[in-house]
């Protein structure tokens, strides 16, 4: 991978990440056209994913900060509360990620999985569409999430690591399908991600998959800033259209580009 291909890659990244359309399909996608190859590791994603996440936290830094600040205040409120639901959400992709990380990593070579994982997006997107508007009465929870809404969107995040799955669009559908507003899981879905990205970013660092990647750290450093920018960018005027936008509109999107890849590989 060269530095252009990475500039390009990580502009994908950047600008696909917030919308339900799945970032790692679009990446899958992107190397195919540029010509990469595959990579043997997932460094360079787990990178430009971390970029994102970075983004993510300066957009929602004030948010962030009153969740800290309400944490050290050792009493159980608003902020632990969300925090809580944050933690409870994350345990089936540390599930995944320790029992079935080779699978995932051999996923991302497979257009074909690409394919139909972005269709079966489609169909997510299009059937929570539908069933948010048929929910005339909503139960209010604290935060406007449950802890069980929780455990199942965070079981959407854990199936969305396959690539061309969206995990914005799984976890935003699978918590409309539970009930959860959309204001209020929008910004859940957003946040839900931070710790997960930015562990798997540190255990690559510690344990020298950064290093040992097939990937140089030029491409990896313009890849980083790239997705960094884009994405800080497209954080801030995507987050309103996700909130407004019918997601049927990204299903149909998701269901061109999946039958794109896959009559391109028959």
């Amino acid at each position: 991978m060269d530095w252009l291909q990475a500039l390009i890659l990580g502009l994908v990244q950047g600008l696909t990440e917030f919308l339900p359309v799945s970032s790692s399909g679009h990446l899958a996608i992107g190397k195919a056209l540029l010509g990469v190859e595959p990579a043997e590791d997932l460094v360079f994603e787990v990178t430009v994913h971390a970029a994102t996440v970075l983004a993510t936290i300066l957009v929602f830094r004030k948010q962030i900060w009153q969740f800290l600040c309400g944490l050290f205040k050792f009493k159980y409120n608003d902020e632990t509360d969300y925090i809580a639901k944050l933690c409870v959400s994350m345990i089936p992709v540390f599930i995944v990620g320790m029992l079935f990380k080779d699978a995932v990593e051999s996923a991302f070579g497979s257009m074909l999985v690409v394919g139909l994982a972005l269709i079966v997006t489609a169909m997510l997107l299009t059937f929570s569409d539908w069933m948010a508007r048929r929910q005339k009465e909503v139960k209010e929870y604290r935060n406007g999430v449950s802890f069980w809404q929780a455990l199942v969107v965070g079981v959407g995040q854990a199936l969305a690591v396959i690539p061309g799955l969206s995990r914005s669009g799984t976890t935003i559908s699978t918590g409309l399908i539970c009930g959860v507003k959309r204001d209020s899981m929008a910004q859940f879905s957003f946040l839900m991600v931070l710790i997960p990205i930015l562990g798997e970013a540190f255990l690559d660092i510690v344990g020298g998959d950064m290093a040992a990647s097939s990937t140089g750290f030029l491409p990896l450093a313009i890849g980083f800033m790239a997705a960094f920018v884009s994405g800080l960018f497209a954080c801030k005027v995507m987050i309103a259209l996700v909130r407004k936008a019918q997601l049927k509109w990204f299903g149909l999107y998701c269901a061109l580009v999946g039958l794109a890849v896959l009559i391109f590989l028959a």
